[in-house]
């Protein structure tokens, strides 16, 4: 099967084109801290408005309940994506409503648009094929062709990922191609020393990607709160540590195989143990084996890999060829516990080969943390896109437009 890309549209001059972007980005009071994902999507709306077409843009922010609510608007999104484009952008207040039909009745040749939030309306992410496809049906309405390009969503089947690119002619954007070109490397022809870096919160959601990579990679290296799981499958104590107990025998399974095929599992030798889940949390150093024997005994939990961890992978990335990183080392939104985040996001920009932010709290850490998206091979705009991708899943958004 081949991706459907632009060029399978032919002429777009005049043509109204929906682009479902993911323009899903992080607010604080009302402003924009992460514009990432609007950066991200500019290479494919300027390439369709230099055609001429008159571009649309759809996409969802946040977890609305199927009705409008004003955190979630998208209207910031519009402001940053004009002063990225250097162009207006016209916002309709809704997404299939009376604004949004004059917004779209009134653009012409190589001018932009933006419709409100998706998941304003319950239809897009409707579990009954029937409602989804009514509102994929509203939405194609407005358009004569879709360019699907917001990875992150990908691997959901929603009315403007799935049901609209079966409605109209549709195909991927830039970077939805961008992004399965470094997939592919990453799973079909990666150079070696192969070392993937997982982190985050549970063990239980990286179980499949670890089980699908173990044949394919040299070395796996685990931080972040999925560690302790890890720990405790070693027989560790890991205080009040994030634990999931119903995975212990999985990890122990997975630990077991590494070994049968010869693949070097990372794990840390030192965390970093606080009294408290807070910013200003009391907290000190400890090896693995003897985390309970910290100043705050059994109620201590780990918050960060700790720094002779850090430095181990540091030196294995930055000795690799090829690198993907998804999920963060410790808390690092919490200056105290961000060295071991800082640290391998630090190792991937000295790869000497192609180095991969895996998208979701990877790519807003390194942002985060100061560094620019180019210091990176690639900076993945899909968390949980990539990863069903590296367990070899299916992802429907995909299959629509003939992968």
């Amino acid at each position: 099967m081949t991706l459907r890309t632009l060029d399978t549209l032919g002429d777009l001059a005049g043509k109204r084109v929906i682009v479902r972007a993911d323009l899903n980005v992080p607010l604080k009071d009302g402003e924009i801290t992460d514009d990432g994902r609007i950066r991200a999507s500019l290479p494919t709306i300027n390439a369709l408005l230099s055609q001429g077409a008159r571009v649309i843009l759809i996409s969802h922010l946040g977890r609305p309940k199927g009705a409008p609510e004003a955190q979630y608007s998208l209207a910031p999104v519009a402001v940053r994506l004009a002063e990225l484009l250097g162009r207006e952008v016209d916002f309709a207040t809704d997404t299939v409503g009376d604004s949004a039909h004059e917004v779209v009745d009134q653009l012409t040749d190589g001018s932009v648009a933006l419709l409100e939030n998706l998941r304003f309306n319950a239809g897009e992410t409707a579990k009954e094929e029937s409602e989804r496809r009514g509102f994929a049906g509203e939405l194609a309405g407005l358009g004569d062709a879709l360019v699907s390009d917001g990875f992150g969503v990908v691997h959901r089947k929603q009315a403007s990922v799935y049901e609209l690119a079966e409605l109209l002619p549709s195909a991927a954007g830039l970077l939805i191609a961008a992004e399965l070109t470094v997939l592919d490397r990453l799973t079909e022809t990666p150079e070696r020393p192969y070392a993937v870096v997982l982190g985050g919160s549970k063990v239980s959601d990286k179980l499949g990607v670890i089980g699908h990579l173990l044949p394919k990679v040299d070395r796996l290296l685990i931080g972040g709160g999925m560690l302790f799981t890890f720990l405790a499958a070693q027989g560790y104590k890991v205080g009040a540590s994030l634990l999931e107990a119903d995975q212990i025998e999985t990890v122990r399974g997975y630990l077991a195989e590494a070994t049968r095929l010869g693949v070097d599992i990372v794990l840390p030798t030192d965390v970093v143990v606080a009294a408290a889940f807070a910013p200003d949390a009391a907290h000190e150093v400890r090896p693995v084996e003897s985390i309970e024997d910290a100043t705050f005994g059994a109620s201590g939990l780990g918050l960060d890999i700790g720094p002779d961890t850090a430095a181990n992978f540091a030196r294995i990335i930055a000795s690799s060829k090829t690198v993907f990183w998804n999920g963060p080392m410790g808390v690092f939104e919490f200056d105290a516990f961000a060295g071991g985040t800082r640290a391998v996001a630090q190792s991937l920009t000295e790869v000497d080969g192609l180095s991969v932010v895996g998208g979701g709290d990877s790519a807003a850490a390194v942002r985060a943390l100061g560094f620019s998206d180019d210091q990176f091979g690639h900076i993945s705009t899909g968390g949980g896109a990539s990863l069903e991708f590296l367990e070899g899943k299916r992802l429907p958004g995909l299959e629509v437009l003939g992968w």
